[in-house]
């Protein structure tokens, strides 16, 4: 008894204890709430005080909402302006782009430049006064007075292209012509005007007007591979800028606005017109007195005769790119006059340049296509040729490099390659072809065709959907870890990211490959050359091989400072020889008796794989030899579709066209564990006679060409012992060889 009077005592202590902590919460949200009350009274009696009503109420409320806005535009702006921020992030931001660069082919002939031309750079008080007044007569009058972007001038422009057809005055300013040429591409999208905006702010707060107007002249295209109105005045006219007429000025100025169309080299027509637009313009513009032009309108200028002459632009800009690259991790020292020998072959990169134009000025309209690209490489990475577009002069972004679009079934030979490296498939093994679903999502073949167990080599040659993303969960169970549930979603996920790092090991590494389920049909983006790229890991034996130009660079000493042999990344092994091998006596039977047929060569193996993707939106052939790799792909710009063309049509015979007059007179090779040998219905060189075909002139070989440049290098080495020797008092001659011969 004694102990539950106790606990009753305990209990009611605690109910005690409860209810005091009961009270006095509740007696301090009380008093928190009155205080709070009495707070929000004194605030509200304190703000009555600004009470305002009638036509202040308004301005007011207009203040508070404009201050709202501005502090959201600005975050805004702000967000925008960071990424073209970055482009100028490194303080030498100038300095990098410097770079003079002469380019040489793969026999040591010069082919082009990039870049200012330091060792002849005209200074601006040394270009004649109209040609400067002609520059800014036509593409911006109100130069000096804008602060980068030209707002005026802007609504000009678009007031008089409202008037007109079509777009007859530009609204970009000089400054956002410079910024793009310093910092961006020529691609064609309102994230590129965006940081051109901002970067024509950013440079016209860190540099003078005059330098600005310096470094437009000196960089803008000119047409003809020209950089600057200096290399332009050269290639046009023969004659430095220093020394040219007014004429000559109004048809250089003339250029700004489309380089090809208005180039006096192929259109002198035009080119004058242009010219002649000009010199109104500066009449408008109050520089000059329609007396003091009337000369130049009566006797426009002649230029040299250069119609024959023609510039491998698409191949320089990628180059160009490569060298500052290099340049920018420091392997080329600090001297920005550079000379580089290149891998481009000429004669092989106008055959590529004229295949594409002639395929698309005989069948674009039939298949309503009005773009195509090509990359040439050797299996180990070395780029032969580069087609960017069909007019380069009318825009510079290169579709080869640059643009990123589906390769559709051409990326199937990665789903095949995953699915052989599980040891699971080969050539015989049989396949499934019929209908599948992952979720909601089911797969077509091409036509609706419909297929059961089949041969693996017989689906890839009629490239039927259904297999390849039966492959793909095939692949997600052989790395399906054991015990775990089995999950359809999750295993073909896995599958799909085998097949993704098998594509990043062989070079497809510049876009981002998003996974969905329709990856293994070449649903996500990619960029051609990397598709060349991860087509030479076959053509080699599994090697990857990154595409590169420069062979050997030299300052402007003559000093090799680079060789890509020897400073160059080395090959790594990426894939099992035996599995490309595999995969390669696969892919060969996709041109002789699969999607690919017309691009079968006379006497030559061939591999690849055709690709086309959704509504006929891109159309492209991938294929290799034991000699080189190629990739051709057509399509718009405007990602339209075409008119039912397949990577097995126009694509195939284009690459077929590339191809048979690469390999005339070389010495042919299979792909790598390909050992058939094709037959010969009669040489390559007679049929092309037979059909009035192109010739390949005749060419060294690799060995041949590396012999001249090692006799040039031997040679120069002499003459540089020989003018030290010289220098040297009390020796008046270098002695060779011993004492043997003398040179004085």
């Amino acid at each position: 008894m004694f102990e539950d009077l106790r606990k009753s005592a305990f209990v009611r202590a605690v109910s005690r204890s409860l209810l005091a902590f009961d009270a006095w919460i509740n007696s301090s949200l009380f008093e928190s709430g009155q205080s709070s009350r009495r707070a929000y009274d004194d605030f509200a009696a304190y703000m009555d005080r600004f009470h305002v009503a009638g036509a202040k109420r308004v301005m007011v409320e207009l203040a508070c909402e404009g201050l709202t806005l501005g502090l959201g535009g600005a975050m805004l702006m702000l967000g925008l302006a960071l990424p073209a921020f970055r482009d100028v992030s490194d303080e030498d931001w100038l300095k990098k782009q410097d770079l003079a660069v002469t380019f040489l082919d793969r026999y040591g002939l010069e082919v082009g430049r990039r870049g200012i031309k330091h060792d002849d750079s005209v200074p601006l008080d040394q270009i004649p006064e109209m040609m400067v007044q002609a520059a800014l007569a036509t593409e911006d009058r109100r130069f000096y007075e804008h602060f980068g972007i030209d707002p005026i001038g802007l609504m000009r422009a678009l007031s008089v292209n409202a008037r007109s057809t079509g777009v007859v005055q530009g609204g970009s300013s000089i400054t956002q012509q410079l910024a793009k040429n310093l910092f961006l591409s020529n691609e064609r999208t309102l994230e590129r005007k965006i940081k051109e905006a901002f970067l024509a702010l950013w440079l016209e707060s860190h540099l003078p007007k005059r330098d600005i107007l310096k470094l437009y002249l000196d960089r803008a295209y000119m047409g003809g591979g020209a950089f600057g109105v200096q290399a332009a005045a050269d290639f046009y006219f023969g004659k430095s800028i220093r020394d040219i007429t007014l004429a000559e000025a109004a048809m250089l100025a003339g250029l700004f606005k489309a380089p090809t169309k208005y180039a006096p080299h192929i259109n002198l027509p035009a080119a004058r017109a242009r010219a002649n637009d000009v010199l109104s313009n500066m009449v408008d513009a109050g520089y000059m007195t329609e007396g003091q032009v009337y000369a130049a309108r009566r006797n426009p200028a002649t230029p040299i005769d250069r119609r024959r002459e023609s510039s491998p632009d698409w191949y320089l800009d990628w180059a160009y790119d490569e060298i500052k690259q290099l340049a920018n991790k420091g392997k080329l020292g600090n001297d920005r006059v550079l000379t580089v020998r290149t891998g481009l072959d000429v004669n092989l990169q106008r055959k590529a340049e004229t295949a594409i134009e002639d395929a698309l000025r005989q069948n674009g309209r039939q298949f309503h296509a009005s773009q195509g690209a090509t990359v040439v490489m050797e299996p180990l990475g070395l780029v032969r040729a580069i087609v960017g577009g069909r007019d380069y002069g009318q825009t510079q972004f290169n579709r080869a490099t640059d643009a990123a679009r589906q390769p559709g079934s051409s990326f199937k030979p990665f789903v095949y390659l995953t699915a052989v490296m599980t040891g699971r498939y080969h050539r015989e093994t049989l396949v499934n072809g019929s209908g599948l679903c992952i979720g909601n999502w089911c797969p077509n073949n091409y036509g609706g065709a419909s297929a059961g167990m089949l041969p693996m080599v017989v689906a890839l040659q009629k490239s039927l959907n259904t297999v390849a993303v039966w492959l793909s969960i095939k692949i997600g169970e052989a790395h399906w870890p054991q015990g775990q549930p089995y999950h359809l979603g999750r295993i073909a996920q896995l599958g799909r990211e085998k097949i993704v790092e098998n594509a990043r090991k062989m070079g497809v590494v510049n876009t981002p490959l998003t996974d969905t389920v329709s990856l293994p049909l070449g649903a996500g983006e990619v960029k051609m050359i990397d598709m060349a790229a991860a087509y030479s890991v076959f053509a080699n034996g599994g090697k990857r091989a990154p595409p590169f130009a420069a062979i050997e660079i030299r300052n402007s000493r003559g000093d090799t400072i680079y060789r890509r042999d020897t400073d160059g990344p080395a090959y790594e092994q990426v894939i099992p020889a035996d599995k490309i091998a595999e995969m390669n006596n696969l892919l060969k039977e996709v041109v002789t008796g699969g999607t690919a047929r017309a691009a079968q060569l006379d006497g030559v193996v061939a591999a690849g794989k055709t690709g086309t993707t959704n509504a006929y939106r891109d159309a492209w052939f991938d294929g290799f030899t034991g000699n080189y790799v190629c990739t051709v792909w057509f399509g718009n710009d405007d990602d339209t579709s075409m008119n039912n063309m397949t990577g097995g049509s126009l694509p195939a015979r284009t690459w077929h066209e590339i191809m048979a007059y690469a390999h005339q007179g070389i010495e042919l090779k299979n792909p790598y564990g390909v050992t058939e040998i094709p037959p010969i219905s009669a040489s390559a060189a007679a049929r092309a006679n037979e059909k009035g075909g192109q010739q390949r002139p005749a060419t060294l070989s690799r060995k041949s060409g590396e012999a001249i440049m090692n006799v040039e290098a031997q040679l120069r080495t002499a003459t540089e012992k020989m003018r030290a020797a010289r220098a040297v008092p009390g020796r008046g001659a270098a002695v060779i060889g011993g004492g043997a011969g003398r040179i004085e």
